[in-house]
C-alpha cells in the first residue's frame, strides 16, 4: 500500500467527533501496511483502562514505527471509556464479554465490531496487551512472585492450535521472552509463560478476547507487564520490546527513529501529542499547554477534534472540558459558547516589522512584537490585552510586557491566542508566541 493511503487511513482514525451525549469514546484502528507481502499482526491495547502499560506502547508504536514488509493493525485504545476515567471498565469488565455479551451492554458495538477484526482472514496474530499484579512464577515464592499472579508474563490458553499458522504458542510464547529477557532493567523483570489451560481449569478467561481467538482457530496470546513496576516507561519498554520479538518471528520488517531504551521512551511519553479543533481554527501543543485556559471559544451543540496521539480525547465535564492523554489529565478548557462564523481564512500580521500573511489556526513566533492588520467588518481581541477605550485590537503593534502572562496558554507563559470575530460570531483563532521569552524561562 503506498505511503499517502496509509498516512490517510491514519488521519481517519485520529479524526474525533463527540457529540454531548454520546455513550462511548470508540477506539480507533490504525493500519500500519507495506508494500511488501506477508503476515499481519493485531495489536490491541486498553481492554482494561486502568493498565496504561497496555495502551500507551501501541500509542508509540501507532506514531512512531514505519512498516517496511507484512502489516501491523493496531487498536491502541479498545475501552477507550474506562481508559479517560481509569477504570478497569465503567460498564463490566470488557475482557469478559467475548463468549457472551447481553444485548443492552453499551460495550457490545465495540465488542462484536473487534471480533469481526480479529477474524478477518488477513489477521494472523492478535496481541493484547495488560498491566497484571505481580510477577508471574511457577513456584511460589511470597505474595508478589507466585504462581497467582499476572505481570511479566506471556499468557496463553493452551499449548498449541494444531491446524493453525503461529499455532505452536507454548514454543513461541517461550521464545519471545527468552528474546524480551536479554535486556532487562531489573533481574526480577523476567518474563516467563503463564500457561491458563482455559478450557478446563479458568472458566473466567473462557470469557476472554484470546480465549474467542484461539476457538476460532486464531493465533492470540496476551502481554503482561506488572503493576508492580510503578515507572510507565519501564512498562512501555517491555511492552515494545516483546511486540517487536513478536514482529521479528512474524517476519514482519519495521524502523522506528529512536533508540529502544527505558530513558528515550520516558522522553517520548512527555510528548503528549496536538490538539486540532477545527471549528475553532486553532492548534494546541499539549505538551506546553497549561493546565487551565480560560475564555476558549467553543461550539455549544458539539466538539469536533483531531491529534496526532490517539490517545487524545476531549470530554465534556460538567461546565468544562478536560483534555485527556489516556488516564493522564492533560488541560481543562473553560469554554466560551459562541456562535461561529468560517469567512476568514487568512490574515495580514506584522511580525517585527516585516508583513506577514498567516493562515487562521497555527501558531506563529515573534521575538519582539506584531500588529495585526485591520481587517473591514471584523474586530481583534488578544486575550489578556487591554487598552483603554479601544474595542478593537487591530494596527496596534503589541509586547509581551503587554499581555498579562495569566491569560497565556502555556506553561513557559509565552504563547497567546489572538481572536478573530465578525459582528458577535466567532471567526477563528492565530496563536502568538514569544520566542526570547520562552528561551528565557527554560
Amino acid at each position: 500500500m503506498p505511503m499517502t493511503m496509509i498516512q490517510r487511513l491514519i488521519f481517519l482514525c485520529l479524526f474525533c467527533i463527540a457529540t454531548l451525549d454520546a455513550a462511548n469514546l470508540h477506539y480507533s484502528l490504525i493500519k500500519k501496511e507495506s508494500s511488501q507481502a506477508g503476515s499481519t499482526l493485531l495489536i490491541i491495547g486498553g481492554i482494561h483502562g486502568d493498565e496504561p502499560g497496555g495502551y500507551f506502547a501501541p500509542m508509540l508504536l501507532a506514531k512512531h514505527y514505519k512498516i517496511e514488509s507484512g502489516n501491523v493493525w493496531i487498536v491502541p485504545n479498545l475501552n477507550f471509556d474506562s481508559i479517560v476515567q481509569n477504570k478497569r471498565g465503567v460498564y463490566g469488565d470488557m475482557n469478559r464479554k467475548f463468549a457472551k455479551i447481553e444485548p443492552k451492554d453499551k460495550d457490545l458495538e465495540i465488542v462484536n465490531e473487534i471480533k469481526k477484526l480479529i477474524l478477518t482472514p488477513k489477521v494472523d496474530l492478535t496481541l493484547n496487551l495488560h498491566d497484571g499484579i505481580g510477577f508471574y512464577r511457577e513456584r511460589n515464592l511470597n505474595k508478589d512472585f507466585n504462581s497467582k499472579a499476572w505481570g511479566q508474563a506471556t499468557i496463553i490458553d493452551q499449548q498449541q492450535i494444531p491446524s493453525a499458522k503461529f499455532g505452536n504458542l507454548g514454543d513461541i510464547a517461550k521464545k519471545v521472552n527468552q528474546e524480551t529477557n536479554i535486556a532487562l532493567i531489573e533481574d526480577v523483570h523476567e518474563f516467563n509463560v503463564k500457561n491458563t489451560n482455559t478450557k478446563t481449569q479458568d472458566k473466567a478467561m473462557q470469557q476472554s478476547l484470546t480465549y474467542f481467538s484461539i476457538t476460532n482457530n486464531k493465533p492470540a496470546f496476551a502481554i503482561e507487564t506488572s503493576k508492580n513496576i510503578t515507572d510507565l516507561s519501564q512498562k512501555v519498554y517491555y511492552q515494545l520490546r516483546t511486540i517487536e520479538k513478536f514482529m521479528d518471528l512474524m517476519g514482519i520488517k519495521f524502523s522506528r527513529p529512536f533508540e529502544l531504551s527505558q530513558p528515550v521512551i520516558k522522553k517520548l511519553l512527555e510528548d503528549d501529542g496536538t490538539l486540532e479543533i477545527p471549528p475553532t481554527k486553532i492548534f494546541l501543543d499539549l505538551s506546553t499547554l497549561k493546565s487551565s485556559i480560560r475564555f476558549f471559544p467553543m461550539d455549544p451543540n458539539k466538539l469536533e477534534y483531531k491529534s496526532n496521539n490517539p490517545l487524545v480525547a476531549v470530554i465534556k465535564e460538567e461546565n468544562v472540558y478536560k483534555v485527556m492523554n489516556g488516564n493522564q489529565d492533560v488541560s481543562t478548557l473553560i469554554p466560551d459558547f459562541i456562535e461561529f462564523d468560517n469567512s476568514l481564512d487568512s490574515v495580514s500580521i506584522v511580525i517585527d516589522g516585516k508583513d506577514q500573511k498567516v493562515k487562521i489556526g497555527p501558531l506563529v513566533t515573534v521575538k519582539n512584537d506584531f500588529s495585526v492588520e485591520p481587517i473591514r467588518g471584523y474586530r481583534i481581541n488578544v486575550i489578556g490585552y487591554s487598552k483603554h477605550g479601544v474595542e478593537n485590537e487591530s494596527g496596534l503593534k503589541i509586547m509581551q510586557k503587554e499581555i498579562m502572562c495569566n491569560y497565556a496558554i502555556d506553561k513557559q507563559e509565552s504563547t497567546y491566542m489572538v481572536q478573530f470575530y465578525k459582528d458577535k460570531k466567532f471567526c477563528g483563532i492565530v496563536t502568538v508566541k514569544f520566542e526570547d521569552a520562552a528561551k528565557s524561562k527554560k
